[in-house]
């Protein structure tokens, strides 16, 4: 989707791009003027430095042999390439030797070094340069005057010197010409005001690609996003696989979508599953009540009838309190408080609670607890999934050809703690069987012989899920063997 620039520098992106540039070319500057301000403080302190060294040298010169030494050694440095600036002059400023025709104005008249460099013009190039601006049919008789020099001297050099007065009241000045260091600063500016420049452009470059490709992938996440909230709750974020902010914000919000759609999912089979399996026991009370209604009967026949249906009743409350826990523990924010849980306790706990129930169903009951198993859970929580899981092994073992038989045992395996609980009834040789029995309401039983509501491997599920835990249905050959695993607890 195309976006204008206002449009552009209203998405945070670009203001922090934008504000990101500003400081950055600031800083820049900043550097340009620093460097230039260093490299002309080092380039004057070198050539003070050459000037007090030439100055050291004459001063021997003139120790030596007096004024004329001085004098012969400034007319032989003078005539030298690339000489500095050498001038002797009388006690009244007027020069008398030295490669230099003329001074601003005041250079001579304080002592010691120069306030701020000066113009001043070479023998002969007041005259080059009047001689180049002279028309043709002149002639080039005609002397510079003071102000003409003066003009040439300001656009010709500038430099820096030490004055210094001699013991005769003669002046003596030797100084350095700025060209170079001049030079050198304006190379040291142009470059760094074209890295500035050169900086500038690609940042701005930068900023553009790589911004429109971010708004380009928040453009594709708010599209996926107003699909979802379309109601579409299969689409999902683009994720690049560059692994940044935008790929992980993208997969934690597709898991959350995930979760979302996996609530969604179970709370319509939940619904479907009360439909349809939650009818049968109501229209069972309602044709109850219709018959005990219908024709004569005694007390006795109504009380009955009102023992049947509260029965009945208790048999609903149950199932719909199953359905709400389920629904609660998958959603993963029960209320239910965790503690330490010593998991051989409750088997023992759940053991004692069914001994009557095996013994009146001719079922053998044991378990095998030697140890201490600890776990972090919840008590109740996992009795009543244990409870279930026992309920469904004796039921379940009635029909074994042989004696039945029902065994929990508590075991350690690496990190985990294994609780199973195994029958050796005919189990349920089909894998694609022993998924589906965990689901709400699903019976494998046919005939449906046996009380029960197809809840409670369901429950079961949903605690082990709450403890971070699985719940695995083996074969048990024969039999089932149903085995919760629960994470142990690091200092066991």
């Amino acid at each position: 989707m195309a976006l204008s620039v206002p449009a552009i520098m209203k998405t945070t992106a670009a203001r922090l791009s934008a504000l990101y540039l500003l400081l950055f070319a600031l800083c820049a500057v900043l550097l340009v003027f620093y460097m230039t301000s260093l490299s002309a403080r080092m380039l004057t302190a070198q050539t003070q430095e050459t000037i007090n060294d030439e100055v050291l040298g004459l001063a021997r010169a003139y120790q030596r042999g007096g004024l004329p030494i001085l004098v012969r050694v400034v007319e032989q440095r003078s005539r030298q390439p690339g000489a500095n600036l050498y001038l002797i002059a009388d006690a009244n400023g007027q020069i008398l030797t030295g490669n230099v025709q003329s001074l601003e104005p005041g250079v001579l008249e304080n002592e010691g070094w120069t306030g701020s460099p000066f113009s001043y013009q070479r023998f002969g190039e007041g005259e080059l340069e009047r001689l180049r601006n002279l028309p043709a049919e002149q002639g080039t008789t005609t002397q510079p005057d003071q102000n003409d020099t003066q003009a040439q001297g300001e656009r010709g050099h500038n430099a820096i010197a030490l004055v210094l007065r001699l013991p005769n009241q003669m002046i003596m000045l030797v100084g350095r010409d700025l060209g170079e260091p001049e030079r050198l600063r304006a190379v040291i500016r142009r470059a760094l005001t074209l890295a500035l420049g050169m900086m500038g452009v690609g940042g701005l470059l930068i900023w553009f690609f790589v911004g429109r490709a971010a708004l380009k992938r928040i453009d594709s996440v708010s599209e996926a996003s107003r699909r979802i909230m379309g109601g579409d709750l299969s689409g999902r974020l683009p994720v690049t696989g560059a692994g940044d902010e935008f790929d992980r914000l993208s997969e934690n919000l597709n898991s959350m979508l995930a979760r979302i759609a996996t609530l969604n999912e179970g709370l319509k089979q939940v619904s479907d599953n009360i439909a349809h399996d939650l009818k049968t026991p109501l229209t069972r009370l309602r044709n109850r009540a219709e018959a005990t209604l219908s024709g004569k009967h005694k007390s006795a026949d109504y009380r009955q009838a009102l023992e049947n249906t509260i029965a009945e009743s208790d048999q609903l409350i149950k199932t719909f309190n199953a359905i709400l826990m389920i629904s609660r523990l998958e959603a993963g924010y029960s209320s239910e408080s965790t503690n330490r849980v010593d998991l051989a306790a409750a088997v023992r706990d759940v053991v004692e609670l069914y001994e009557p129930v095996a013994e009146e169903a001719d079922v053998s009951l044991e378990a095998a607890t030697d140890g201490a198993f600890i776990v972090d859970g919840n008590r109740e929580l996992i009795g009543q999934a244990l409870s279930n899981i026992v309920d469904n092994a004796i039921k379940y073992s009635t029909d074994s050809a042989t004696k039945p038989a029902v065994r929990v045992a508590l075991g350690r395996t690496g990190g985990e703690i294994r609780l199973s609980v195994t029958d050796n009834g005919q189990g349920i040789p089909d894998d694609a069987d022993r998924a589906r029995v965990t689901e709400r309401f699903v019976r494998l039983e046919k005939s449906r012989s046996q009380p029960g509501s197809g809840l409670g491997l369901s429950l079961a599920k949903a605690v082990m899920t709450f403890h971070n835990g699985r719940l695995d249905l083996l074969p048990g050959n024969p039999g089932l063997s149903v085995v919760m695993s629960f994470p142990a607890r690091e200092d066991h």
